[in-house]
């Protein structure tokens, strides 16, 4: 369900720059979204599905893509990306590491007409 609120939020956002911008329709809204998240990229699709009806983004694709969870080894000094909840450093397997990536989530663009 959390997927419901973050898609409203998408939503709100893009059909606010659209209409700021004059924009008619919106095609496509490429999102990045961190691997530690834990949105379901599909949840996102199909709540965006129903929510957009009646709004300038009603019909746009949505191009989602996973960052991937990357780590920095303060140890080693080495940065690698690692698997969700797999927070040792894959060289020395040290756990003095600070989080890269992987927690983001955010509109990266907007194709439009």
């Amino acid at each position: 369900m959390h997927e419901l609120s973050v898609t409203e939020n998408i939503i709100k956002i893009c059909s606010q720059e659209a209409a700021k911008n004059k924009v008619v329709k919106v095609k496509e809204i490429k999102i990045l979204v961190g691997e530690l998240t834990g949105l379901i990229p599909e949840s996102i699709q199909y709540y965006f599905d129903i929510a957009s009806i009646g709004t300038k983004v009603e019909g746009a694709k949505l191009n989602i893509a996973k960052i991937p969870l990357k780590i920095f080894c303060n140890g080693c000094k080495n940065t690698s990306v690692v698997k969700r909840g797999d927070f040792i450093c894959p060289v020395c397997e040290g756990s003095d590491i600070k989080l890269l990536g992987g927690n983001e989530f955010l509109i990266d663009s907007m194709e439009v007409d």
